[in-house]
């Protein structure tokens, strides 16, 4: 159960997994719907699911992309190579659809890039955003991408933290690492104008630094962003068997039931509350914006956290997005993509400096 969930969010290298499938092709697809629910209520089913006319244009076209759904193993080397260089692409592509300046600087110890819009907006200099990116915790597939859009639509600084990697530093090595940058910035900027965002494993350390601050009774920033995530790692979500990382294509695993991998986690307990938010007391959290979608892995664990958010009296808002996979909006040639990107601007410029 954790360890396909774990390798999906980038957790564990995909070397892991043995490869036991052959791709499927346009002669062996299923062709019709079929379901039997077998004596354990597991679902044993095949859709034919069209592309939806709900969406635009663009992502009906990116819904059509055939991907293989063999697997196709990769060393953690390749991985880091391998999203470094897709970072680096995807972020220049959001530079030119958003114009920022960004620096490589350090804060309280910790590697940071500084990405701030051409001009901040009035009354704006007094606010900053962080942003703690995703990738697995094992990988940056965020730290540019996650980062752009929202400070030239903010128009306010954005502190992208390139917080400690697992395997070689497990949890809670990015949480304190996320823990001293906020500490640090406390000392120039009020708590209720910093907000705390992130994607995908940025969404649960989000969520896990957030739990940490007040476990250190740290005042608490202005908003949270938490943008694809989870705050559970003891169960798995129905989600996560339902969809890989680019939704309905793509190779996918069963979750298995019963294994745990450490390499996130390390030997902490899976319902630690920092851990696993969903076990924590987050009564007095800021307002919080949940964003997922339809075909998103993490659709469970998005909801699911906002649930617990919401009957803890959370000003805690939840958009679902159409039809998407996992993360859609790191691919900013996408309508929707944009969508997200000015209500997660919105949601950040109506909160803060309250």
């Amino acid at each position: 159960m954790i360890k396909a969930l774990l390798l999906t969010l980038g957790l564990l290298p995909a070397f892991a997994i043995a490869q036991t499938a052959a791709q499927t092709t346009a002669q062996t697809a299923p062709q019709s719907d079929t379901s039997y629910i077998d004596a354990n209520g597991t679902a044993h089913i095949t859709r034919v699911i069209p592309v939806p006319t709900t969406v635009s244009p663009e992502a009906r076209q990116r819904l059509s992309r055939q991907v293989s759904d063999a697997p196709h193993p990769e060393t953690l080397a390749q991985r880091r190579s391998g999203t470094d260089a897709w970072q680096t692409r995807a972020g220049a592509a959001s530079k030119v659809v958003y114009p920022v300046n960004i620096v490589e600087d350090k804060i309280a110890g910790v590697p940071v890039k500084i990405v701030t819009p051409l001009a901040i907006g009035p009354g704006k200099s007094d606010r900053v955003l962080i942003c703690v990116h995703g990738g697995g915790f094992n990988s940056d597939s965020g730290s540019l991408t996650e980062s752009i859009p929202i400070a030239n639509l903010t128009r306010t600084k954005v502190v992208s933290v390139l917080y400690r990697l697992a395997p070689e530093h497990p949890f809670p090595a990015s949480v304190d690492d996320a823990v001293s940058v906020y500490k640090e910035l406390l000392k120039t900027y009020k708590p209720g104008n910093i907000a705390l965002y992130g994607t995908s494993a940025g969404a649960i350390l989000t969520a896990e630094t957030a739990v940490r601050l007040k476990q250190l009774q740290l005042p608490l920033p202005g908003a949270l962003g938490v943008f694809s995530g989870m705050g559970d790692f003891s169960e798995v979500g129905d989600s996560i068997a339902m969809y890989a990382l680019n939704g309905l294509s793509g190779h996918l695993d069963p979750p298995a039931p019963t294994v745990h991998d450490s390499e996130y986690v390390g030997s902490t307990d899976l319902k630690d509350p920092v851990l696993s938010p969903l076990y924590a007391d987050v009564h007095g959290f800021p307002p919080t914006l949940f964003i997922t979608s339809g075909r998103d892995i993490l659709l469970s664990g998005t909801t699911i956290l906002q649930r617990h958010f919401y009957e803890s009296g959370v000003n805690a808002q939840l958009i679902v997005f159409e039809a998407l996979p996992h993360a859609f909006w790191n691919d900013v040639s996408l309508p929707e993509s944009r969508e997200a990107y000015k209500i997660m601007a919105d949601f950040f410029d109506q909160h803060l400096g309250r």
